[in-house]
């Protein structure tokens, strides 16, 4: 008697699937064999790893092959995909908010977290006393991820904005205004933003004389960002050796949050 093939609460909805599904590369490229695979069931996969921070050969027996599932992670890492497509769930979502695609204004701030065995860069964090790297990430007023870059943690804040910055412009041009925490404003990173990308750089700094803990205005979105991040067990550490795929995972769950939003299950 067969069995009724099993569904995990991190696969998608075909409403869902129906969303993202011409956002991905089309499955015949060039010469070779046209690709096989379900790639929903791909997606889901890949979903389903970044989700419950199981490990790629642990994948239940219902998705394709591990190796098939973990070569695509990995090939839209290399090639951008993952960033693309959050870019353009990014869009959409503002869209239905009433909102223009691209934000005028955002937040960036970094989360420093443990790598493990697996090797690739790291270093160690003083301020945060963890050795692994550092996620620095900008979102716009309504939290929706716009850039990540991951980077050892050894690197100060306002050296490592500079590149999260740079690659920020490549997606998003109309930028006027960034709130971050007192970090950056060393360095003279306030005044490069301003003369480079024609950004303002607004500190939002803790009140020395505060007690106990306060919400500051603007910063809060980025950390309610890191919290919806958080949910993903695959991020609880960085288990990626190249920080690339790091990035990736990022994107990953970052698409998977959007997706619900936009296509919320009935």
């Amino acid at each position: 008697m067969s069995q009724k093939k099993r569904h995990y609460t991190s696969d998608m909805t075909a409403k869902q699937w129906k969303t993202i599904k011409l956002l991905l590369p089309p499955k015949h490229q060039g010469p070779g064999r046209p690709i096989e695979l379900d790639m929903r069931q791909v997606v889901n996969a890949i979903f389903y790893v970044v989700r419950t921070g199981c490990q790629w050969a642990n994948l239940p027996k219902e998705y394709p092959n591990p190796n098939s599932v973990y070569y695509h992670f990995r090939k839209w890492c290399k090639h951008d995909i993952w960033r693309r497509i959050n870019t353009a769930l990014r869009k959409l979502d503002r869209r239905q908010r009433g909102r223009k695609e691209d934000p005028s204004a955002g937040a960036i701030d970094t989360q420093s977290v443990k790598t493990t065995e697996a090797g690739g860069e790291r270093s160690y964090d003083a301020a945060k006393k963890i050795n692994g790297r550092k996620r620095h990430i900008a979102v716009d007023t309504v939290g929706n991820l716009l850039e990540v870059v991951v980077h050892a943690a050894g690197i100060q804040d306002y050296h490592g904005a500079k590149s999260l910055l740079r690659k920020l412009t490549e997606t998003v041009s109309s930028l006027e205004k960034l709130w971050a925490d007192g970090i950056y404003k060393n360095d003279g990173l306030v005044d490069w933003v301003r003369e480079t990308l024609n950004i303002v750089l607004e500190i939002v700094a803790r009140d020395p004389d505060q007690v106990g803990f306060k919400v500051l205005p603007h910063r809060w979105v980025v950390e309610r960002t890191f919290a919806w991040l958080g949910r993903y067990r695959r991020l609880s550490k960085d288990y990626e050796k190249c920080t690339q795929s790091s990035e990736g995972a990022i994107y990953v769950a970052s698409i998977h949050t959007m997706l619900k939003r936009i296509a919320p299950a009935s």
